[in-house]
């Protein structure tokens, strides 16, 4: 049986979708909430969706190219926060450890009230020892290939 273009942009929408609602489950009934670059990783998967509303209306390439766009964004984004979770490279200043030494009082006080809730570096949950970005990552790669071969269908 071959997929229609329609058929894979719904599994690569309700895909970003599924994901969606995975991460919002495990912020409000798991109470794991999201640290800064989780939020990073929701905002293309929510592009995927509205691209895949749109894109099964409308005919053309543009769409599922953009659709495997978002999906290749939010793999990207994953897999930088894999890595910073892993300590593989430094993540963004605001939402992990970083260094005191050489601060002032002040200083120092000033980075803890405006520091973040979560961070950035430290796995909340895994599976099978890869987090939830690694997840993210490897299920976008799959995501993206689905708009890929809509964008081939179309």
């Amino acid at each position: 049986m071959t997929m229609t273009r329609n058929i894979l942009i719904l599994m690569a929408a309700g895909g970003s979708l599924a994901l969606m609602l995975g991460a919002l489950g495990f912020q409000y009934i798991g109470e794991l909430p999201p640290c800064k670059l989780c939020y990073w990783q929701r905002y293309p998967h929510l592009a995927a969706i509205a691209i895949g509303l749109v894109a099964l209306t409308l005919p053309g390439r543009l769409l599922p190219a953009l659709g495997a766009l978002a999906a290749l964004t939010t793999a990207g984004i994953g897999a930088y926060h894999a890595g910073v979770e892993r300590e593989w490279w430094p993540g963004p200043d605001t939402c992990t450890s970083g260094d005191i030494g050489g601060m002032s009082t002040d200083d120092l006080l000033n980075q803890i009230m405006s520091a973040p809730l979560v961070r950035c570096d430290e796995i909340a949950w895994q599976l099978m020892g890869i987090s939830m970005a690694g997840w993210n990552a490897i299920l976008s790669l799959i995501l993206a290939g689905l708009w890929i071969a809509a964008f081939r269908k179309s």
